[in-house]
């Protein structure tokens, strides 16, 4: 079993950040339930991918940092896991729900304000105003609000999303020597998109609790009972169509394209 490639993940999730950031934002946008214009759901797509992109850079680089370590970390901590001894389903799920759980608390402030930021009617245009105003008024705790909840996402997203990687690069029969490298980079890709939707499938109960936690500043469970006496159980998979899509593409990608570079990287 080869190292990981740690240039080769953060490459990867650099690209997939930079492409996933419209979807988040529509993604963030459909869960909270803010009013942008468009109409429609084409036109709320539309309005996603449209100035101004507030938040940016603070987006991009949470998200390419906290992909990148979770999937280099989960596979680096996966490697010493089976060196030390280990069982196999101890060196599987250890690292990637250590390793997601730390990145969450590490990026819930940025989280927590480039969300808030996305709502138009929002008095603060940027992140580090967000923060700034966010701890001004409710306390530097509140920046960690929402936290359980984004715990209970991350976590068992990039768990089963590394579980499901895993598992089909041990069924996928691995390319024959000689063999086209179309072959390799269908493999990826299948290896990719599984991971990606299994991870996404399970996630939009608890982004939707967390958007709602950062915008009324709810504990969980009062979230909970509020959304399930105003909307019955139908909240459970509101935005669920921009979420499959934010968290899947990403997820795909940053796969697809780790296992890309580490290939091209050991073939040059």
């Amino acid at each position: 079993m080869q190292a990981p490639e740690a240039d080769c993940h953060f490459a990867a999730s650099l690209v997939a950040a930079f492409v996933n950031y419209p979807l988040w934002r529509a993604s963030a946008v459909a869960q909270s339930g803010f009013k942008v214009p468009g109409a429609g759901v084409l036109g709320k797509w539309a309005a996603a991918f449209k100035p101004p992109w507030r938040g940016v850079g603070w987006v991009l680089g949470g998200m390419t940092w906290a992909r990148a370590s979770i999937f280099y970390g989960s596979d680096a901590g996966k490697q010493l896991l089976v060196a030390a001894g280990a069982p196999p389903a101890i060196s599987m799920v250890v690292p990637p729900m250590v390793i997601s759980t730390l990145v969450q608390v590490a990026n819930q402030p940025i989280i927590r304000a480039s969300i808030t930021i996305q709502d138009p009617g929002s008095r603060w245009q940027t992140v580090s105003a967000a923060m700034h105003g966010i701890s001004e008024t409710r306390g530097l705790g509140a920046l960690w609000h929402g936290t359980s909840a984004g715990i209970l996402k991350t976590v068992p997203k990039y768990c089963v999303a590394v579980l499901v990687k895993d598992a089909m690069d041990e069924w996928l029969p691995k390319p024959a020597p000689g063999a086209p490298r179309s072959e390799g980079r269908l493999r990826s890709a299948k290896k990719a998109v599984a991971a990606g939707v299994a991870g996404a499938t399970i996630t939009n109960p608890f982004d939707i609790i967390r958007n709602e936690m950062f915008k009324t500043d709810e504990s969980l469970p009062q979230v909970c009972r509020r959304l399930s006496r105003d909307q019955g159980v139908r909240w459970l998979w509101r935005g669920v169509d921009k979420n499959l899509v934010s968290v899947a593409i990403p997820i795909a990608m940053t796969i697809y394209l780790a296992d890309l570079f580490t290939v091209m990287k050991r073939n040059h």
